[in-house]
Parts: C-alpha cells; sequence; structure tokens
C-alpha cells in the first residue's frame, strides 16, 4: 500500500520539487498551495490550504483522511520571506510571517497529529532553514520564525514520542527557487539610516538564491528521511560553507562570530 504524504506549499519551489520527487517514488502525494487551481504539478493531487486559516487547514485534512483514510507523512513545508531591518519593517508585516511560518507549521501539525495518533504511526518534516540557527541582518524576523519552529519540534517530539509519531526538522540553505518574489521586502526608506547597507544586502540576498543549489537535492534528502528507521532531530542540507557557520557558531565566541556575519554583508 502507498504511503500517504501531505506536502504543504508545493505549487512551486522545494515544496513543487519534494512532491513531485516523491511521486516518482512511488508515494500518494497531496499537495497544498492557496490557489491550487493555478497550479498543475503532474501527479501531485493538489488541494486549497491557506496556513493561517485553521477552517481551510481542516477542510484540506479531512478531503485527505476521506479518500484515503490515512496520512502517514506531512512535510510542513509552506512559508514566507521576509526581509528588512528591524527598525524599519512594520510590526504587522512581522506577525503576518510568523502566522505563516510559526503558527500555520503549528496549526496543521494540530490538526494532522489526532489521525497519526489513530494510526499509531506518522512522520512530521518540518521544513525550518539553516538562517534558523542564526541572526542575520536585515533577515532576522525570518530567522526568528525559523529558529522558532526548530525549537518547538524539539519539545513536540517528547511530548508525542510514546504514540509511534515522529518530527524532525530539515534546514536548507539557499536553494534556487522563487521565494525571493514571495518575499515581503521592506522598502528601501529614502530617509532611513539602513539605507545604503539594505540596499547592498537585497541585492546580496537575491544573488544567494539565484545561484543556490538544485530544489531536487533537497527533495533526495527528504526522501532519504523518510526512508530511515530511526531519523535525527536536526537535518541540514545546504551547501559546505552554510553547515560549517552554525559548527562555528558553536564554537566561536559570540563576538567573534558575530564579527565573521558582519564582515560577510559588509556592516
Amino acid at each position: 500500500m502507498k504511503k500517504v504524504v501531505l506536502v504543504t506549499g508545493a505549487s512551486s519551489g522545494i515544496g513543487k520539487s519534494i512532491a513531485s520527487y516523491l511521486v516518482t517514488k512511488g508515494f500518494m502525494v497531496y499537495g497544498t498551495s492557496r490557489n491550487p487551481k493555478e497550479t498543475v504539478v503532474e501527479g501531485i493531487k493538489m488541494l486549497s490550504l491557506d496556513v493561517t486559516d485553521t477552517n481551510s487547514i481542516e477542510q484540506a485534512i479531512k478531503a485527505v483522511i476521506s479518500i484515503e483514510g490515512r496520512i502517514d507523512i506531512l512535510i510542513n513545508n509552506a512559508g514566507m520571506g521576509i526581509t528588512g531591518p528591524i527598525e524599519d519593517t512594520p510590526t504587522d508585516e512581522m506577525r503576518g510571517v510568523f502566522n505563516t511560518n510559526f503558527f500555520g507549521a503549528i496549526d496543521v501539525m494540530k490538526a494532522v497529529l489526532p489521525h497519526m495518533r489513530k494510526q499509531k504511526s506518522g512522520l512530521i518534516i518540518n521544513v525550518t532553514s539553516i538562517a534558523g540557527y542564526m541572526g542575520l541582518p536585515f533577515r532576522g524576523v525570518y530567522s526568528a520564525t525559523k529558529g522558532a519552529l526548530e525549537l518547538i519540534t524539539e519539545a513536540l517530539r517528547m511530548e508525542i514520542k510514546s504514540f509511534g509519531i515522529e518530527v524532525v526538522n530539515v534546514a536548507p540553505g539557499d536553494f534556487a527557487t522563487n521565494i525571493a518574489a514571495g518575499r515581503y521586502h521592506t522598502p528601501v526608506f529614502e530617509n532611513s539610516p539602513y539605507k545604503e547597507k539594505y540596499a547592498e544586502n537585497l541585492a546580496l540576498m537575491d544573488t544567494h538564491v539565484t545561484s543556490g543549489k538544485d530544489p531536487n537535492v533537497m527533495a533526495d534528502a527528504v526522501y532519504k528521511i523518510i526512508q530511515t528507521n530511526k531519523p535525527k532531530v536536526h537535518y541540514k542540507v545546504g551547501g559546505f560553507m552554510e553547515k560549517f557557520s552554525i559548527v562555528l557558531k558553536r564554537i566561536l565566541p559570540d563576538k567573534v562570530y558575530e564579527k565573521l556575519l558582519m564582515n560577510h554583508y559588509k556592516l
């Protein structure tokens, strides 16, 4: 019997790559998007789901359960980016990104968990980010949302361990996707004290995404996690320096690491 997989945010980018890849591996894949009628992904059954709307989440989960009777794997991928100096970024926009990247992921897990508990099995993979391991200048809010999801996963793992359900994080680095187009970009305000540095770093961020890895690398990593009997808590998928930056943060004094980041971002 094919395992049933639900992938949120499957209309583009990493989510689409993961969903498409798992179809080729023989899984029954359901993908979600806020506007599924605009999305045609071969082999994937697309459903309407807005992670900021709990009714939308419940309806999508109900639809999968009514057809398949189970959800074996949830890949919590839906998310959005945000850039900007903390001082210049509207707080309401920050809340909006937390509602998507953090609270949205939690609400999808809360909707799936009762079904997995009934099955006495299940795997949840939360897609976070290497940026969630450090506070990055002009990406601080995004880093905070992903870091928060990493920590909530650690707590949830212990709470549900006795039910036979596994929860893991997988943190990608820069991948060649359209995430930059979907970000909320705080405008470069003419009178902002951050104007020049922020403008320079916006261009740098877009370059990192454009030159990023093929999203199929992430898809293969997710497939390998699914195939693992005893998955780890945290996985990192990216270039050597991206992953090494996490190691450096652990071993270097805080101010030394901060100086390295400031040099990288020309601050």
